[in-house]
């Protein structure tokens, strides 16, 4: 009996321990979760809301349009035969750099040559009969001297028509001397004709440039020039330097002059090159609403080629050591002017009307209502209103003085 009664004792007192247990976590727990929301409803700081700002200060602006564009030769030219011929000796071929009135190519024109000995003998020939006209004239002239001399003399010895018909001989012989002496000179054109003609068959560069392509060979037949269907020899191009053709959007041109420098980026070279815009257009095409801009790139070395890609860097505007801010702090930016919130010595926001210049897409000119090292608040100017205390903290890092 005694021992059942030691038990149920022992059975009682380990329930006492593990409900004590119990209530002692619980109590813990408790404790713990009522401490938290004091935590969270603790005010942090002073209250003053801080604001993002930045520094009015001077700095160099530039205003830049950047332009993809193309290579293209300075000149570029088919060298035609200016006679009709065979091709005797090609002197070039692709890619050889030849001086301006280098000789190409040589043609081969056989009937020109028995022209230009004609037109030599035409000459002779003139050069004869002006002799043989000349020696007519003065026999004929002195004839009507003569008896022009003795009708004033002696009037009643020579009658008058034989003075009359010697004045028609000497003026008919006058006429026959010039008439051959243009004759003469016509000769002389003719075969100078023909030299230059001779000249024609040497084909010779009209400029200084690169041989970018051959279309003939030796013995190949060319014709002249002047027909339409007619075979070129070469084609020269002039690749020093090259001319960089830039489309200007209509609302950038009023912008663009002569003389204005140009950044040149060619990725496929890697290289960057200072060049400055050559010439304008003058003129918007109407299909792409553009202006044609040229910009001529030094090529010495001939590592660019016509063809290649270019990005093109104009200076539209720059302002040296202007006074600018941030575009963010200058929103809704009229007629020149904006409303920006500046944060005083006192840390109060205050609300100015900022005269706007110059503008970039990171910042924007200051010409009046800010001085430099004055703090303007940066986007979400909503979060204060003028006459608020805030404390500043610097876009950039650290701290605003």
């Amino acid at each position: 009996m005694l021992t059942g009664i030691a038990a149920h004792r022992k059975v009682l007192a380990a329930t006492l321990i593990s409900l004590a247990l119990i209530f002692g976590a619980a109590a813990i727990y408790a404790t713990r979760a009522e401490k938290k929301p004091e935590a969270a409803t603790k005010p942090s700081g002073t209250g003053v809301p801080v604001v993002a700002v930045a520094q009015a200060k001077r700095t160099d602006l530039l205003n830049t349009l950047n332009l993809a564009a193309e290579f293209r030769p300075f000149q570029e030219v088919d060298v035609y035969a200016r006679v009709a011929g065979y091709v005797r000796q090609m002197k070039v071929d692709v890619g050889d750099r030849v001086k301006a009135g280098e000789v190409l190519a040589i043609l081969e024109v056989p009937e020109l040559e028995a022209d230009l000995q004609q037109a030599s003998a035409a000459v002779d020939s003139a050069d004869q009969e002006v002799i043989r006209a000349k020696a007519a004239y003065d026999e004929a002239h002195l004839m009507y001297s003569r008896l022009t001399e003795v009708l004033k003399q002696q009037p009643d010895l020579v009658a008058q028509q034989d003075v009359d018909e010697a004045h028609a001989k000497d003026e008919t012989r006058k006429a026959s001397w010039v008439a051959a002496q243009s004759a003469v000179r016509e000769a002389i054109a003719r075969r100078a004709k023909y030299r230059d003609m001779i000249e024609y068959s040497k084909i010779t560069a009209p400029f200084a440039g690169v041989v970018s392509r051959r279309n003939a060979d030796t013995g190949a037949l060319m014709g002249a020039g002047t027909a339409s269907a007619t075979q070129s020899l070469v084609r020269l191009s002039q690749l020093n330097p090259l001319r960089l053709i830039l489309p200007v959007p209509e609302s950038q041109v009023p912008k663009i002059h002569a003389g204005d420098p140009v950044q040149v980026f060619v990725p496929a070279t890697g290289q960057t090159l200072s060049a400055t815009v050559a010439r304008l257009s003058g003129a918007v095409a109407t299909e792409t609403r553009t202006m044609r801009v040229e910009v001529d790139v030094p090529n010495p070395q001939l590592t660019l080629a016509p063809g290649m890609y270019a990005s093109a860097t104009l200076i539209l505007d720059e302002r040296k050591q202007a006074l600018a801010i941030p575009v963010e702090a200058a929103p809704n930016i009229k007629d020149g002017a904006a409303t920006a919130l500046v944060l005083d010595k006192q840390r109060k926001v205050q609300q100015r009307r900022i005269g706007v210049g110059m503008q970039t897409p990171t910042q924007v000119e200051v010409t009046s209502g800010l001085e430099e090292g004055d703090l303007v608040l940066l986007g979400g100017q909503g979060q204060v209103q003028p006459g608020q205390i805030a404390e500043p903290k610097l876009a950039s890092g650290g701290d605003p003085k």
